[in-house]
C-alpha cells in the first residue's frame, strides 16, 4: 500500500492510505490539504506498521515518526 501525511486544517498531520496501483500524485490531486508532510509505502507485520520509500512525483519520503502516526489513527477511540 501506499500512502501521504498531509498536514490537516488545524496543522495536525492526517495519513491517506491507497492501493499501490494508484499514483501518489493522483491520489495528492483528490485531496483538498495543501501541505504534503511526507509520502512513500506503508506495510503491516508482527511488529505492526512499516514506512519507507518515498514519492519522486511528490518530492517527499517516509517520515521517521509516521508508523506512530498511522498506528495512533487505528487505535484511537472517539467518544
Amino acid at each position: 500500500m501506499k500512502y501521504i501525511m498531509f498536514e490537516d486544517f488545524s496543522g495536525a498531520p492526517i495519513p491517506v492510505i491507497f492501493p499501490n496501483r494508484i499514483d501518489h500524485l493522483e491520489m495528492r490531486e483528490q485531496m483538498p490539504y495543501t501541505k504534503v508532510l511526507s509520502a512513500g509505502y506503508i506495510s503491516h507485520g508482527p511488529e505492526g506498521f512499516r514506512c519507507h520509500g518515498s514519492s519522486k512525483e511528490l518530492e517527499a519520503h517516509a517520515g521517521d515518526g509516521d508508523a506512530v502516526i498511522i498506528t495512533a489513527k487505528f487505535t484511537d477511540v472517539e467518544s
